[in-house]
């Protein structure tokens, strides 16, 4: 049997797709997703193409425009893609670099010394996944364009006329065959855009967003501090605990490195690594070279200084970068990343090369600034000390768990059901609500733990200080994956984590810690989307023996226009949780078949990080800005 089915795998069942069908065919091994993320890194990888030119020394000026219909923009006044035949397709350059994967003036030759695009897949990835793509090319006075659809060239290359000016205008449509859902994030676009502008010196990039005629809005960035610039910017909302904050620039090995830093007030870290401009979330040498020179640094002045007693261990790396800020960023001339979307990478070069530029600056830095070396060195001892209480609050957290025979906190009304797949916990607010939602709870699947009051705010604490909190401790128990270090989410006992609590201001607050509990130490709770927020209704409409609950003003509205027959109806506008009775609240709030769940996500990791700073941290003046700033949109204020 084994040897019939192997003799049925013959040439006919090796399928060959030509030009872009493979970038058609699996989109998101080329752009990571068909969703949010990988609709904007069209926009992104076409930029990037600027970018190589303005590196190069050949474009000062980049312009991106949201045109109407879904399209977008990309202008650069570099050199303009060249247009003559290519010796090997026989084709246009132009076309050849749109329509032709690995290919373009990265490979070989003397076009690019260095570049942010990988593989050359690029723009003729977005050609690809495209409805319909137009390039315009202004080269020696002359214009030129070429359009395709779907990857495919309409014509060949034609001249159209002259023009005064030279560079490369690419404008394309996103193939809705391809995404799910065509829209375009405007700040998103300005983050990216601001990030490569703080790290190209002296290059103007000018967003124009004319999708709506009557609200026209445009954006221009221009820095000449690059790196030490947006290092300012990424800790504009902290406080600096130390005067001078750190910057080299330097080469080794051909590869050029830039790297700045600063210690906050903050217990957060905020590492940012770029290669040849493009973000690397995910780090790689490059940063790990960065980490081992401060590492190493700074425990060698500790020990010079004399922070460290000769029986005491070294300072971990967390410890050092505890409250840190920093960004490195390399030119290389030949980057390997790796996966597609260039999250991480390769090279170990880069790290030799980081490693040995940072520590000789760093080495200069700590002599010369003796008060700033002192500041920074005591914070990590510090942090290592808040370490240690951490560890044993966090053993005896887990060490009560498992001597009272993994009993759960008394508070907890736990569920039946032991597969994590099919249960759930409610984190309510008070003891009345959860009274009622023990009544109303389906009991094999569903569990309650109630919360006193508002918990401790986590961004403002270290993990020593967040681990004395009772009820802290008792949710740590009750998941029953640990915390920090011994995090586990395979042994997390609930893969529905839903937070309910009031609809009032005081609901809001205790959401909002909730969740920042969670982003700062559960993260990988939010990451796996187990976490909820339960939307119980904020009215109750009975017309006659009619019910209806509203979860809106809007759904009020429509509710009442929809009630016939003359009848009154009798409004109830819930304040709380405890004002429902066991029964409503599980027709409205717990039933599966009925409620409403938000599931949250993070979209952007770096955005929420710097947003859960703002909105809970220790700096009051960011905070008043925000609220100054969105005060007039807030509906429905409950004071």
């Amino acid at each position: 049997m084994a040897k019939e089915k192997a003799s049925s795998y013959s040439a006919k069942d090796i399928f060959v797709l030509e030009g872009l069908e493979p970038v058609r065919k699996r989109p998101g091994m080329y752009i990571g997703s068909t969703g949010p993320q990988g609709l904007h890194h069209l926009i992104f990888e076409v930029v990037d193409n600027s970018l190589d030119e303005a590196l190069g020394g050949y474009c000062d000026t980049i312009e991106v425009r949201l045109l109407p219909g879904d399209y977008i923009s990309v202008y650069d006044n570099g050199r303009g893609i060249p247009v003559d035949i290519h010796e090997k397709t026989k084709k246009s350059a132009l076309e050849t670099i749109m329509t032709t994967l690995h290919a373009g003036g990265k490979f070989g030759g003397s076009a690019y010394k260095i570049s942010g695009g990988l593989h050359g897949v690029g723009v003729s990835v977005v050609c690809a996944l495209s409805e319909h793509m137009r390039a315009e090319v202004c080269r020696e006075g002359k214009k030129y364009f070429q359009e395709y659809k779907r990857g495919k060239p309409q014509s060949a290359v034609k001249k159209i006329g002259e023009c005064k000016k030279r560079g490369t205008t690419i404008i394309f449509k996103p193939d809705i065959e391809i995404f799910k859902e065509i829209a375009f994030d405007r700040k998103k676009i300005i983050g990216h855009l601001r990030q490569q502008a703080y790290l190209t010196k002296g290059i103007h990039i000018d967003l124009y967003d004319e999708r709506d005629k009557n609200q026209p809005f445009e954006y221009h960035f221009y820095f000449e501090g690059g790196v030490k610039s947006y290092l300012k910017y990424l800790s504009r909302n902290c406080e600096s605990v130390h005067p001078n904050p750190f910057y080299v620039m330097g080469e080794k090995d051909e590869i050029v490195v830039e790297a700045a830093f600063m210690y906050t007030d903050e217990y957060e870290i905020c590492e940012e690594s770029f290669t040849n401009n493009i973000f690397t979330p995910e780090g790689g040498t490059h940063l790990t070279g960065f980490r081992s020179a401060l590492t190493r640094l700074i425990n060698d002045y500790a020990r010079k200084g004399g922070f460290l007693k000769e029986a005491e261990p070294n300072l971990t790396g967390d410890d050092i970068r505890e409250g840190l800020t920093a960004i490195v960023s390399i030119k290389i001339k030949d980057p390997q990343f790796e996966g597609q979307t260039k999250s991480k990478l390769g090279n170990p070069e880069a790290r030799t090369a980081v490693e040995a530029v940072v520590s000789d600056a760093l080495s200069d830095f700590l002599e010369k600034f003796p008060q700033d070396t002192k500041i920074v060195i005591e914070k990590a001892v510090l942090s290592y000390k808040a370490r240690k209480a951490a560890k044993a609050a966090k053993e005896t957290i887990l060490r009560k768990g498992i001597l009272e025979g993994l009993s759960l906190p008394g508070k907890l009304a736990d569920c039946t059901s032991r597969i994590p797949e099919e249960s759930e916990i409610y984190i309510v607010e008070g003891e009345s609500a959860g009274g009622s939602s023990r009544q109303a709870r389906n009991r094999r699947y569903q569990a309650i733990l109630p919360l006193k009051g508002k918990i401790l705010n986590v961004e403002r604490v270290r993990l020593d200080k967040m681990l004395s909190s009772e009820e802290v401790k008792a949710l740590i128990i009750a998941l029953g994956a640990a915390i920090a270090d011994d995090f586990n989410i395979e042994k997390l006992r609930y893969h529905r984590i839903i937070i309910m609590c009031d609809a009032d201001s005081d609901g809001n607050h205790i959401k909002t810690l909730l969740m920042t509990l969670f982003f700062r130490h559960f993260r990988q709770v939010v990451e796996k989307g187990y976490l909820y927020i339960a939307q119980p209704p904020l009215y109750k409409i009975q017309a006659g023996k009619e019910v209806h609950y509203a979860y809106s003003d809007e759904e009020k509205e429509k509710i009442l226009n929809g009630i016939k027959g003359g009848f009154k109806a009798g409004i109830q506008r819930y304040k709380g949780l405890g004002e429902m009775n066991p029964e409503q609240l599980w027709e409205t709030t717990m039933d599966p078949a009925n409620r409403v769940l938000l599931k949250v996500n993070i979209n952007d990791a770096v955005e929420a990080d710097k947003t859960f700073d703002m909105l809970m941290g220790k700096e009051v003046l960011p905070r008043k800005r925000f609220i100054q700033t969105f005060a007039k949109s807030v509906k429905n204020l409950d004071i």
